[in-house]
């Protein structure tokens, strides 16, 4: 966890600070109920009162914000990399589909309103693959890639979100269904244009880090 632990110049000092879950005072709120990525439970932490040892900094004293926003910037890598996932499992579902379901005596694949639909989910998703695949190459490199993961997480959650929407779109009806299980990822996608950073803060960081 980060904490305030001081006061430097008149600006408060933070601190990243190793927090067992078994010191008194600590407990847990858990009874929260999401629209979508159910499969991650999601908790409060509640610390009142909680006294660890200063052998529990974790890093420099007061270097916690700067600890916590090179956390971010791997964060939204891993964040895009979701969204691809989310994307590429939307857009299987509805390509297998479409190529099962008849209308007119044929697949609604083979219609050109349809076809289109698919050949933009799929060039987004590998634009948005590929924009990950730079983040994290940078970044195991230790190389800056703050930019190119705001980048990669902006562009593939926002994709993630309309490739799901085309998915349950092209499902029609049978889409707004859990038995198709695409309604599932457009739930699931929409925290992802709001976890580690709304895709609005993302603009923002980006802004800045080409000279705005």
């Amino acid at each position: 966890m980060t904490a305030i632990t001081g006061n430097v110049d008149g600006k408060k000092e933070i601190s990243a600070i190793i927090v067992p879950t078994d010191a008194p005072g600590f407990s847990v709120i858990d009874n929260y109920e999401k629209m979508g990525l159910n499969a991650s439970n999601t908790t409060q932490l509640v610390m009142e009162d909680v006294h660890v040892p200063v052998e529990n900094l974790l890093g420099k004293k007061g270097e916690g914000f700067k600890q916590f926003l090179v956390t971010l910037d791997g964060g939204r890598i891993g964040i895009g990399a979701m969204a691809v996932g989310v994307a590429q499992a939307a857009y299987e579902k509805a390509l297998q589909y479409a190529k099962e379901r008849q209308q007119f005596g044929r697949p609604i694949s083979q219609f050109q309103a349809i076809q289109f639909k698919l050949a933009d989910m799929a060039m987004k998703i590998e634009l948005a693959r590929n924009m990950v695949y730079k983040a994290a190459w940078l970044k195991d490199q230790g190389r800056a890639f703050s930019k190119e993961a705001s980048m990669c997480k902006l562009y593939a959650s926002e994709i993630a979100m309309e490739v799901a929407d085309q998915a349950v779109q092209i499902h029609g009806g049978y889409g707004y269904m859990r038995e198709y299980e695409v309604e599932r990822y457009m739930r699931d996608a929409k925290l992802l244009e709001i976890g580690e950073g709304t895709s609005e803060v993302q603009r923002m960081v980006i802004a800045r880090l080409i000279g705005c």
